[in-house]
């Protein structure tokens, strides 16, 4: 069992249980998902950055990203109906969690100037989002092999959660280091 997991399990769960003084286990937030996405914008002109962005992603997570299609077209940004514009991957269960204990213990601290989270990055519906400028602040990704810099979208996916508050509550308990304004 990954270590947060299991800290959710046995620390996390009772503390939720007395803030909201509810008694059944599967009424509190619990982290559904984590979805993990790098849109690759002006890459219809060069394969080889869809092919870095991916091999990236893979490492990053240690799963196989989905290439991710446009669904319209837009003559503005010379965009056609089927290019690829991006690459996806969903992770749950114990590779969830595994994930989060990098993104919070080693990804976190290699932040340029991070003086916290912000707070206001939720969406209303208890659910999480974050960005990430470069993906060299993972350990994985080896800096010499680089070619392109990319950024990334982080989105928590946080299940039963009533509020904003409530999810706040559940990643500051994993150890999200939230800003305070």
């Amino acid at each position: 069992m990954a270590r947060l997991q299991e800290r959710y399990r046995k620390e996390i769960v009772p503390v939720l249980q007395e803030k909201l003084g509810r008694k059944n286990v599967l009424s509190l937030p619990r982290l559904q998902k984590i979805v993990i996405s790098m849109g690759l914008g002006k890459s219809h002109d060069e394969p080889k950055r869809i092919e870095a962005a991916v091999e990236d992603l893979a490492t990053i997570t240690g799963q196989k990203p989905v290439l991710t299609k446009a669904k319209k077209s837009v003559s503005a940004f010379r965009l056609r109906e089927g290019m690829t514009i991006g690459c996806k991957v969903t992770l749950r269960g114990a590779r969830m969690y595994e994930f989060l204990d990098r993104l919070i213990n080693l990804a976190m601290p290699r932040f340029r100037d991070f003086r916290g989270l912000d707070p206001d990055g939720f969406d209303g519906r208890g659910n999480y989002n974050m960005g990430v400028n470069e993906q060299l602040v993972f350990p994985e990704v080896k800096v010499d092999k680089v070619q392109f810099q990319q950024g990334m979208n982080l989105t928590f996916v946080i299940g039963c959660s009533r509020s904003d508050e409530e999810s706040r509550w559940l990643l500051q308990g994993f150890g999200f280091p939230f800003r305070r304004d």
